[in-house]
């Protein structure tokens, strides 16, 4: 899903991995993390994975990046529960994860 929402998208690239963030982007080459941030509680979560990462791999940096106001409130469990009672969430997900997740869920009416 992930691969079809980037697709039309230059210079990204999707690759699943097992194991330690900082393994992986050691063996890519990849010198910066890129993480997002909407609320507060993100924020001590990724702050602390950020110095642990750096702990394990100091030459790789962390930058976070806030949302636009629109899309704070989005997250994966209001979305598969809106989804799950047959909300709308066009415009919540990449209109190609739309049917997927609905198929995924189970809708109650």
């Amino acid at each position: 899903m992930i691969r079809d929402a980037t697709s039309k998208l230059d210079r990204i690239v999707v690759e699943p991995f097992a194991g330690l963030l900082v393994d992986f982007a050691k063996e890519r080459k990849i010198p910066i993390l890129v993480r997002g941030l909407r609320f507060i509680s993100d924020f001590e979560y990724e702050f602390q994975m950020a110095l642990m990462n750096r702990r394990l791999a100091d030459d790789i940096e962390t930058v976070f990046l806030m949302p636009s106001e629109t899309y704070t409130y989005v997250n994966a469990s209001l979305v598969k529960e809106i989804a799950r009672y047959g909300g709308a969430i066009e415009g919540l997900v990449p209109p190609n994860v739309v049917p997927l997740l609905r198929k995924r869920v189970e809708v109650k009416k």
